[in-house]
C-alpha cells in the first residue's frame, strides 16, 4: 500500500509538472516581449508589426512604428491606429498607476508613426488597436521593458 501511495503521489507531481510546462509554453498568439520586428496575426488576420526608436523604448521621448498588413500581406492605409501603454499601480512603492497614449498617423504603405513619452523605465502593457471608423478590425497586445 505504501508503494503503490509512493507511486501515485509521484505520478501527481509529474501531471502538475506537465501542465506548468504546458501552460508556460503554448497557448499565446502575441509574443509577450516583443519589441520589434515581430509580427503577429491579430483580428481578422490582419498582422500588426511594432518597432520603437529607441529599442527597447526609453523614459521619455519615442517614435512608435506600426505596421498593418492584411491577410494577403496588402497594406492596410484607411485605418486609424492608436497605441496604448500602461503600467499597474504599485501601492507599496506609492506609484500611481500609469497610462500613455499615442495616436499614429498613416506615413504610407501601411506604416503608421507617431511620437510619444513614457513617463520612466520598466515593464509597460502595449495594446496596438487599428480602427476603420468606429469599428476596431486588429489589436495586439504585449509587454515591453523600457529602459
Amino acid at each position: 500500500m505504501k508503494t503503490r501511495m509512493s507511486l501515485v503521489a509521484w505520478a501527481m507531481c509529474l501531471c502538475g509538472f506537465a501542465s506548468t510546462v504546458a501552460g508556460c509554453t503554448g497557448g499565446e498568439s502575441t509574443p509577450p516581449a516583443a519589441t520589434t520586428g515581430s509580427q503577429t496575426p491579430a483580428g481578422d488576420g490582419l498582422t500588426i508589426d511594432f518597432q520603437s526608436n529607441p529599442s527597447p523604448p526609453a523614459g521619455g521621448d519615442n517614435t512608435f512604428d506600426v505596421t498593418v498588413a492584411q491577410p494577403d500581406g496588402s497594406p492596410v492605409t484607411d485605418a486609424s491606429v492608436t497605441v496604448v501603454f500602461s503600467m499597474p499601480a504599485m501601492p507599496s512603492m506609492s506609484m500611481p498607476a500609469m497610462r500613455h497614449e499615442a495616436p499614429l498617423t498613416h506615413q504610407g504603405s501601411g506604416r503608421y508613426s507617431g511620437k510619444g513619452e513614457l513617463s520612466m523605465g520598466g515593464t509597460w502593457n502595449v495594446v496596438v488597436t487599428v480602427s476603420r471608423g468606429t469599428e476596431e478590425i486588429g489589436r495586439r497586445t504585449f509587454s515591453v521593458i523600457a529602459d
